[in-house]
């Protein structure tokens, strides 16, 4: 075999690289190559003083091979003191700094290339070192003489790319005012005995380990993933899992920073028409966890996996990130971003850039007009937005009021940040709920007014989230095409948004295309396979709609086994049951939904169930009182059932007809408070009564507004309300109660009325 063409040992393993060297090059990239290579030029040069070898110089990263681990730690500080003065003589901004780590580890050399498990383990212990730093792992730390002037500060037991175990970690310096100690001379040992016959032998036997270290090392850096076991076909475009990035800072608080990195960058990805994104909820499943590339290919059924960490030291901040092809297991790139908070959003965008790049992706032209922006350009609004988030993503009426102060701070700061806006609205949307509302200390009536107030103000709005949010209060209020348009807009400006999805499918379902309704579903779970209970609840409700009652209770109880706290679920599954004639199952179904029902128990009729659902086929709104009639529900006369149906809806010209120029009278749904409007014929508009017709306040007297027709909407707008309000409502017939009954469907129900004159 020829000399060098394939070796395996131990060694000590230095790696180092620039800090940075991205935004080096794009300043001046000649000037940066130059300045790098100079860098490079007399490290070498320390490196070989202290009987060092330089394996490999490349781009900006460099790698080398001592055989005593003191030569490799001296010559790094010895070079980095000397480095750091020698940057002073630059007077701009093009100022190479080294980080490096150093490791013991088997390396194989193969064609004067060095790889193997050593390099890899210094390239990781070199990722956790600042700029102008060192770091090394514990084997390299008890290799060490007590006599060297060093200081070791441990960064505890650290998980590495590529290894099953933690690695110990120390950051090394010298001595407060100590010298670098002086290279060492190497002193020739004497031959041994039969030295030939030695040396024959050791041959054999390195190339014997060498042979088999080059067979492990010389494979990809990552176990691939196996197409065959994945849970899910590959999709027809390049589809990627960003994991959580995890917090190398030393304060543990940061944590919602590097989660706000990852769903920042899951949030930009996902816009990407030419990408398959797997949704936040399923990429953060995998958090804290130690877990293979290739598990997590195989059960997301995606190509690449992206990971990386932040750290947050004051105003600086260091991104590492790396991206994995899973089907070969090879690494794609990885780069480090160094910069202050007041880059953090070019730096995000770096990233982003980077993994588009190398998935070779072609952007819109809208696309590449919306790349990396986040709303705001204020750092201060947008750390308290991802400290907001922390808190609203876990998904608890406690931690959901905990977000309220931290959205509304980042407004406070930027009034124009359209994510933050949105947030404060989902969080009090959420209040409608029972004990969400009760956690906000917030009247749920007020809490939907809040909700919706905020998102008019947004109007004409480019975040995706808030038209999800319209277009789902628009479906609590039986508007299909307004919450089908939001749906749309929603998808228009993120293909893969999960939430925008669920609201389309649901809005096709009620309108009576069940197969569409089902595809988009499905197509949730592909994007969200972890987080499945939604999806498959709509399924289930599809099926209940179309009699394959069966069917839907094989949906509704998989999604329940999936997400056993949300009660709508044993709702639908009480009605299944009672069609199918299991009184039994479907009792206990609906006692269980009952025990969520907070505000009144009282109130637990079914026309007060039926209500919930849209559907404009009143044969589905009659076999949904049947079902909840076999399950235990009660009437409450004249109304089984509502029949707020396609039929019974009235259009713009019949309402502009009943009401204007006409007085009504009516009383709340729930509550029985009554109310009182009049309109004149050119739209001007009073209401009294306890509460007003947009569930704001208590009023003392009158509220003043202007009415008017659009869509077969009625649309009110109140002067006096919490800023100048607009609302528009569906007027349906009430065949129950006879002529001259009304129904009109706000965010809080169905409220009946009359008109009087």
């Amino acid at each position: 075999m020829a000399k060098d063409r394939l070796s395996g040992k131990l060694a000590v393993i230095l790696h180092a690289d620039v800090a940075g060297s991205t935004q080096l090059v794009q300043q001046d990239e000649q000037l940066a190559h130059e300045r790098i290579q100079d860098t490079f030029r007399r490290f070498s040069d320390t490196i070989g003083k202290y009987h060092g070898r330089v394996q490999e110089l490349r781009g900006d990263a460099l790698l080398a091979e001592f055989e005593r681990a003191s030569d490799a730690v001296t010559a790094s500080l010895s070079f980095l003191s000397d480095h750091h003065d020698h940057l002073d003589k630059y007077k701009d901004g093009i100022q190479p700094e080294i980080r490096v780590g150093i490791a013991l580890g088997e390396v194989v050399i193969a064609d004067s290339t060095v790889t193997g498990a050593g390099v890899v383990l210094a390239q990781r212990v070199e990722q956790l070192a600042e700029p102008g730093g060192l770091c090394i792992t514990s084997a390299i730390h008890e290799a060490l003489p007590n006599r060297l002037p060093f200081i070791f500060e441990s960064l505890g037991e650290q998980g590495l790319k590529g290894f099953e175990e933690p690695v110990r970690v120390y950051r090394v310096q010298m001595d407060g005012d100590a010298t670098v100690p002086p290279p060492q001379q190497k002193t020739r040992q004497p031959a041994p005995p039969n030295r030939l016959l030695r040396t024959l032998i050791g041959a054999v036997l390195l190339i014997v380990a060498g042979i088999g270290i080059w067979q492990k090392f010389s494979q990809p850096q990552e176990e691939p993933a196996s197409i065959e076991r994945m849970a899910f076909p590959l999709p027809d475009k390049p589809s990627i899992a960003v994991l959580p990035f995890n917090n190398m800072s030393d304060d543990p608080k940061q944590e919602y920073f590097a989660d706000g990195m990852t769903e920042d960058l899951i949030t930009d990805l996902s816009k990407i028409s030419g990408l398959f994104v797997i949704a936040r909820n399923s990429s953060f499943s995998y958090k804290g966890q130690q877990i293979k590339v290739r598990q997590v290919a195989e059960d997301l059924g995606v190509r690449y996996v992206l990971e990386g960490s932040v750290r947050r030291a004051g105003d600086q901040v260091r991104i590492n990130a790396q991206l994995i092809d899973a089907t070969t297991g090879g690494h794609i790139w990885a780069e480090r971003y160094d910069g202050s908070l007041a880059d953090i959003f070019a730096l995000q965008d770096q990233v982003t850039a980077q993994i588009i790049k190398a998935m070779s992706v072609t952007l819109t032209q809208r696309e590449l007009e919306d790349r990396g922006s986040t709303g705001t350009t204020n750092t201060e609004a947008h750390d308290a937005y991802l400290q907001g988030l922390s808190f609203y993503f876990r998904n608890t009426p406690v931690d959901n009021a905990k977000a309220e102060p931290y959205f509304k701070r980042a407004i406070e700061l930027d009034p124009g940040f359209k994510r933050a806006n949105t947030a404060l609205a989902k969080v009090y949307f959420k209040g409608r709920e029972w004990e969400y509302s009760n956690a906000l200390v917030l009247w749920w009536r007020k809490a939907i007014l809040r909700a919706r107030n905020i998102l008019a103000k947004g109007a004409g709005e480019n975040v995706a989230d808030t038209h999800v949010v319209r277009s789902q209060m628009a479906l609590n209020k039986h508007q299909l095409g307004v919450a089908l348009r939001e749906a749309e807009q929603a998808l228009a400006l993120n293909t893969d948004d999960v939430e925008a999805l669920k609201s389309k499918a649901s809005v096709l379902i009620y309108s009576g295309q069940y197969e569409e309704g089902r595809k988009l579903a499905n197509h949730v779970i592909r994007l969200d396979p972890v987080v499945i209970a939604e999806p498959l609840y709509l399924i289930g409700l599809s099926y209940f709609a179309t009699g394959n009652y069966g069917k839907s209770v094989d949906y509704i109880e998989r999604a329940i086994e999936s997400d056993p706290a949300t009660a709508i679920y044993f709702r639908l599954l009480a009605a299944a049951y009672g069609n199918l004639g299991m009184k039994a199952e479907a009792n206990k179904a609906w006692r269980k939904y009952r025990k969520s029902w907070k505000r009144n128990q009282g109130q637990f009729w079914i026309a007060a169930a039926v209500q919930f659902y849209p559907f404009q086929d009143r044969e589905i709104l009659k076999r949904l009182a049947d079902g909840f009639e076999a399950a235990g529900g009660v009437e409450r006369p004249p109304s089984r059932f509502l029949k707020l149906d396609a039929e019974t809806r009235l259009s713009g010209e019949e309402i502009r007809a009943l009401l204007f120029g006409h007085t009504i009278k009516g009383q709340d749904y729930w509550l029985a408070d009554p109310i009182r409007q009049q309109r004149t014929i050119d739209g001007k508009v009073t209401h009294s009564g306890i509460q007003s017709p947009i569930d704001a306040v208590e009023l003392d007297g009158e509220l003043l507004g202007e009415s008017w027709v659009e869509d077969n909407r009625l649309c009110d707008r109140w002067f006096d309300a919490e800023g100048d309000l607009a609302d528009c409502v569906l007027i349906f017939r009430d065949l129950d109660r006879g002529p001259n009954n009304y129904y009109m469907i706000t965010d809080t129900g169905p409220h009946p009325f009359q008109v009087t004159n």
